[in-house]
């Protein structure tokens, strides 16, 4: 089928911004892989190493999270066994026996960090700690995270045990779609059992992510450290309707590296906020296109656009983004509604940032030569 590229006639909304931006230096980030996306689009913002697989510590029980809460009722009663007792610190210390809920145990698992929690996760919903990290890294796929590979549910250091910067803050940016999880991550303090279990113990809690306390927006998500992967962050934030998600994994290590994760991912965030804004690139539109229709009664068939395009561009972006239909000069019947026949493409500076199929509006039947007949007849 031969393809033309035809002048825009797409109804476009381009929210060009008024402010100028003066900061567009990349930021500064010492993390060994790095990388900045905004949620809704997935567009990569800011990319330092950002695929290559490295050890990502307690950062997994963000994926251990929200696999649970898809999986598992929150009100089952989760029964501790002696492997969960023995994991090494950080821990609950969790007691053979010892029964909560485990919507509470989610607390602790991304309030804490607690290792025990994790293990007793992982049994109660994967029958055990291998056939959850199955579950685990399967999600990881089905997300898109590619270079990922789950061994443990806490994160500590296993043959096997990786993920990229990339993946780690898809994932991130797919749990924060769950309310449950934003409700559990960005709670400060709380005790479990939240409500009478037998066989439970008390257990204060507090969320030791200190990037919710200090940056502006802040949703979460998840720290992490182990000799082998260094400090690590996950962290999400919005503003403006603009939710971006950061992870710099293998910031370095000791005190310097506690605190370098989190600067790591505020310098990305503030470079986020200050050089991108989100725009309207593509509406949905019921008469994008008309196209000669051959073999059919009909001369023509009408193409409608169904998706909507927005995404994140900084100034020099939106003075440069343009958007082209690729459509045949002629398509033949029959042709079923809702088929595509070509699609719209956004592109910037030589790159294409997105496609959006063009569809067949109705259903175009093959004429046959008792059609033209009876059409010949009645004019």
């Amino acid at each position: 089928m031969n393809k033309t590229i035809l002048s825009l006639g797409l109804i476009l909304c381009l929210s060009f911004s008024q402010v100028v931006y003066a900061n567009t230096a990349l930021p500064k980030v010492k993390a060994k892989g790095a990388v900045l996306i905004e949620q809704d689009s997935g567009r990569v913002l800011y990319e330092q190493n950002a695929y290559a697989p490295l050890p990502m510590a307690s950062t997994t029980k963000i994926m251990t999270c929200i696999l649970t809460l898809e999986k598992g009722k929150l009100d089952d009663i989760v029964v501790t066994s002696k492997r969960a007792s023995v994991a090494p610190p950080v821990k609950l210390k969790l007691k053979v026996g010892e029964q909560q809920r485990l919507g509470d145990l989610l607390y602790a698992l991304m309030l804490q960090s607690d290792n025990d929690v994790a293990v007793a996760i992982a049994e109660h919903i994967g029958g055990s700690v291998e056939g959850f990290c199955e579950m685990m890294t399967e999600k990881a796929k089905e997300i898109g995270a590619q270079h990922t590979s789950f061994k443990t549910p806490n994160g500590l250091d296993a043959e096997g045990h990786y993920a990229s910067a990339y993946d780690m803050a898809l994932i991130g940016a797919y749990a924060l779609k769950n309310p449950e999880f934003v409700k559990i991550i960005t709670t400060t303090t709380i005790t479990i059992p939240t409500m009478p279990t037998q066989k439970s113990e008390r257990h204060d809690l507090q969320n030791k992510n200190r990037f919710i306390y200090s940056y502006e927006g802040s949703n979460g998500i998840k720290t992490g450290f182990t000799n082998k992967a260094g400090h690590c962050f996950v962290g999400g934030a919005k503003k403006n309707d603009m939710q971006l998600v950061a992870a710099a994994l293998g910031s370095g290590w000791g005190k310097n590296g506690k605190t370098q994760k989190y600067t790591d991912v505020i310098n990305m965030m503030d470079y986020g906020f200050k050089n991108y804004e989100k725009v309207i690139l593509v509406e949905p539109q019921d008469e994008v296109a008309t196209i000669p229709v051959e073999k059919a009664l009909v001369d023509e068939v009408v193409v409608s656009c169904n998706d909507k395009v927005v995404m994140p561009l900084n100034q020099t972006e939106k003075e440069n983004v343009y958007i082209k239909k690729v459509l045949p000069t002629a398509v033949i019947a029959p042709i079923q509604k809702g088929e595509a026949i070509g699609e719209v493409q956004v592109i910037c500076e030589g790159v294409t940032l997105a496609k959006v199929p063009l569809t067949v509006k109705d259903h175009v039947k093959k004429a046959n030569i008792l059609d033209y007949i009876k059409q010949w007849l009645k004019k």
